[in-house]
């Protein structure tokens, strides 16, 4: 595997800070070499940085005048174990673990230059790719990124697959399979999808088999580069020639494989999908009732989102946008004062400011949307803010005022995070305070 430098101007971009709301890319070209799981090839495969807009696009290297193939599902095929883009000589095989490591860094233009029909399948894992990727880093692109919100539940149902795809803040996967091998049995695996998260806890989950259904897939032309070197075989007792990197490193995998194949979306997905034994046809038939029936917007929350994740309602709703979110780290909100707010009645009539505890509450809501955004079904808890410091208010905030709303994460441990928060209207600091939060069941 080789990572190389290009000759991209833009930096690396290091804290995520620099990366909020906007597209991104890769900071240079990087190469991995190997051969395909089913067809067998030697495969060179090129990352490259790509202008903003590009999307996610393949490229086949060894025919000349090849046009660039999307990664998006409506050129996804019916293909047996595998993801397929294209059909014929100038199709792409076998993606989904390529696109799994560019789904997890949330990239939205990238070209995949390969010199082969099928992506290298390294040790069966994602992890190769995800390396490569982080080895040139994720560079700030310009424009904005799509996302594909879920407004309601769908159900999809193909075969034995089914999934339930609900309205979320972000990307988490709940997903359960069902073997009949002593080794595997019923495996679930939960996650929210982060770049931390997927590095951490899939990306080196390998693809498996089973050792008495080699001979049959080999006769239809499949796995043919398959070895215990790039899989996780298993015989009627265990697994074969390896040991396992998780007990549950199966149903890791099929998590894995659902992160790639959401990326066929073609643009970032915000939904809760709960996965019963899926397969790569099945999840490909997800994408699909997703792309019909989500809304394409824009990086920020609406003030539908907010109210999917905070229980506040009129008169106490005090946060109208979310601006930027960076998981874990920071988030930016908006808050709209008009004269027709409800407290200015009482507070100081005849001369209306915004009442400082309420300007601290809407400093806390957005905080409080942070927190909720890693939970995978906020419904079920609540932020409780136990504690105030260094609290001070600079200057008034009156009707026709916006007020920005900016909370950065000192520090989390376990259900407890303790945030610095500053608000300003027209970049002048109006109110600043230290907070600390716990999430509970509600």
């Amino acid at each position: 595997m080789i990572a190389k430098a290009g000759t991209r101007s833009a930096a690396v971009v290091g804290p995520a800070k620099a990366l909020a709301g906007q597209r991104r890319t890769i900071g240079g070209e990087a190469e991995v070499d190997g051969i395909g799981l089913h067809l067998g090839q030697p495969c060179r495969l090129t990352f490259r940085p790509a202008p903003t807009g590009t999307g996610i696009v393949f490229r086949r290297t060894d025919i000349a005048g090849a046009p660039p193939i999307p990664a998006r599902v409506e050129i996804a095929v019916e293909a047996e174990r595998r993801t397929q883009l294209g059909a014929g000589a100038e199709a792409f095989h076998t993606v989904e673990h390529v696109l799994a490591a560019v789904g997890a860094l949330e990239i939205d233009d990238l070209e995949i230059g390969m010199d082969g029909p099928e992506p290298p399948i390294m040790d069966g894992s994602a992890a190769p790719f995800l390396e490569a990727l982080q080895r040139v880093g994720v560079v700030a692109n310009g424009g904005r990124p799509e996302w594909l919100v879920l407004r309601k539940s769908i159900r999809v149902v193909d075969g034995e697959s089914v999934y339930e795809a609900r309205p979320s803040m972000g990307l988490s996967l709940d997903v359960t399979i069902d073997f009949s091998h002593p080794l595997i049995g019923i495996q679930r695996t939960q996650c929210m999808v982060t770049a931390e998260s997927f590095t951490r806890e899939l990306a080196s989950a390998r693809t498996f088999g089973f050792l008495h259904e080699v001979d049959a897939l080999r006769s239809r032309g499949l796995i043919q580069g398959a070895s215990t070197a790039n899989a996780v075989v298993l015989d009627a007792n265990g697994v074969v020639d390896t040991t396992l990197r998780w007990p549950d490193e199966f149903s890791r995998h099929k998590a894995l494989d659902c992160v790639g194949d959401l990326v066929l979306a073609g643009a970032r997905v915000r939904a809760h999908i709960v996965a019963h034994k899926p397969s790569h046809r099945g999840t490909v038939a997800l994408v699909r009732a997703l792309v019909q029936h989500a809304v394409r917007e824009p990086a920020v929350y609406s003030i539908e989102d907010i109210m999917q994740v905070l229980p506040h309602r009129y008169p106490f709703l005090l946060v109208d946008r979310i601006l930027e979110i960076e998981e874990g780290k920071r988030i930016v909100g908006l808050k709209n004062v008009t004269i027709n707010e409800p407290f200015f009645q009482g507070h100081f009539p005849g001369h209306p400011i915004m009442p400082g505890v309420l300007i601290i509450e809407s400093m806390a809501q957005v905080g409080g949307m942070l927190l909720m955004r890693t939970i995978a079904d906020p419904s079920s808890k609540v932020v409780y803010f136990l504690s105030l410091d260094n609290v001070k208010f600079r200057r008034p905030v009156k009707p026709g005022d916006q007020l920005r709303l900016e909370m950065e994460v000192l520090q989390i441990r376990g259900t407890m995070c303790k945030m610095r928060g500053v608000a300003t209207v027209d970049g002048q600091v109006v109110t600043e305070a230290d907070m600390a939060a716990m999430v509970r069941d509600r």
